[in-house]
């Protein structure tokens, strides 16, 4: 059996060792220490964010945003239906309505036009909604001006969850950075990793310190365990935020890998009939996370679950798109604003292996196994 292929490995950059070896040789193990306070501040200078806060998870770092912008029990807040469910669960956390908005065909995120249609609508029925949360999926910028501008009209809160996006630029500008807060993950699959671990962003300074207040079990300031307000264990890690030093300092060269993967796939598989890859929208970089494609099985002949299992025989991994939050069972009942575009997007779409030190042999198996699946039936 050929060596497995993985979807998107965790990518070390060598200098990760050099920043936890400080950790161990100072014993500064627990959460909090030198290596989160630097880890904030460069993450800030890579984003072009005033301020950051380092926690255990990008999930983490929604809730904690959800809640400093007054989301409560029964309030509505608007989330991209083509994500993952990481993005609407913390709705849920809060006891707040998720109002799942479909996908234009530019950049595969949140439709600015059907979310005018909806924001209009709910106004006149006198129930907008508390927040919206913008995903960027698959690392690329959603259309975030006119979405922005929406907000701003309509006086609700624009959360962005650049979870998957971390490198990528809305007009030359790193996304998180327009709301009033952004959210990053550093999950094992990431274009960084540490691990787990995740980044509030924001520009209000006030925000980031209340947050920082409530991920440290909100404990007020007094020498003993005084608390006033209900806070969570969200704090992240001294020994994870050095590897996170580490993976920061690799990011533009893991961009560079992942944008190398996503031309080899194009020239290798772009004239099969059917497949088309997922565009690069005009206002920004696209740091293809993952590779992403759909296959039209008119045109192709073959599915993208067909094209999936031919690669898994192989040992490959490969995934279809996000399904849909709107289908997803836990979410069956809530509102959905059109859907068809992302449906059609998780019927169609393929992740191929993306990982940022994919080898060109590597490269090769799998496109020539995507070919020959399409040879066998032509």
């Amino acid at each position: 059996m050929n060596k497995r292929i993985y979807l998107s490995p965790p990518h070390m950059s060598g200098r990760e060792q050099e920043f936890v070896q400080q950790v161990f040789a100072s014993n500064w193990i627990a959460p909090l220490g030198p290596q989160v306070d630097a880890f904030e501040k460069e993450f800030c200078q890579v984003t072009g964010a005033k301020h950051a806060l380092a926690l255990s998870s990008g999930t983490a770092a929604l809730h904690l945003a959800l809640l400093l912008s007054d989301v409560n029990p029964e309030d509505e807040v608007i989330v991209s239906t083509l994500t993952f469910a990481a993005s609407a669960n913390p709705i849920v956390y809060v006891g707040a309505r998720p109002v799942f908005i479909d996908s234009e065909t530019a950049s595969w995120n949140m439709d600015p036009a059907l979310l005018a249609d909806t924001l209009k609508r709910k106004a006149a029925n006198g129930r907008l909604p508390k927040a919206i949360i913008l995903v960027h999926l698959y690392g690329q910028s959603a259309d975030i001006d006119p979405i922005l501008a929406l907000c701003q009209e309509y006086g609700i809160t624009l959360i962005e969850d650049a979870a998957e996006a971390l490198g990528a630029a809305y007009k030359g500008k790193s996304p998180g950075i327009f709301g009033k807060a952004g959210i990053f993950s550093f999950n094992g699959n990431k274009i960084i990793t540490t691990s787990g671990g995740g980044m509030l962003i924001s520009n209000d300074g006030d925000f980031i310190a209340h947050a920082r207040k409530l991920a440290t079990q909100a404990r007020d300031p007094a020498p003993h365990y005084e608390h006033s307000e209900i806070g969570y264990n969200y704090r992240m890690s001294n020994v994870l935020a050095g590897i996170g030093r580490g993976q920061l300092f690799a990011l533009a060269d893991h961009v560079k890998s992942l944008r190398r993967n996503f031309d080899y796939y194009v020239e290798a598989l772009g004239d099969l009939p059917g497949v088309q890859f997922m565009p690069e929208a005009p206002w920004g970089r696209h740091t293809r996370w993952l590779t992403t494609l759909t296959i039209d099985p008119q045109q192709a002949g073959v599915d993208r679950e067909t094209v999936r299992l031919a690669l898994e025989a192989q040992n490959i991994e490969a995934r279809p798109v996000w399904k849909p939050m709107h289908l997803q069972p836990v979410f069956a009942g809530y509102e959905a604003v059109g859907g068809q575009v992302a449906e059609k997007l998780f019927a169609d779409g393929l992740c191929l292996p993306s990982g940022s030190d994919l080898t060109e042999p590597e490269l090769a198996r799998v496109s020539n196994a995507v070919r020959t699946v399409f040879a066998q039936v032509q």
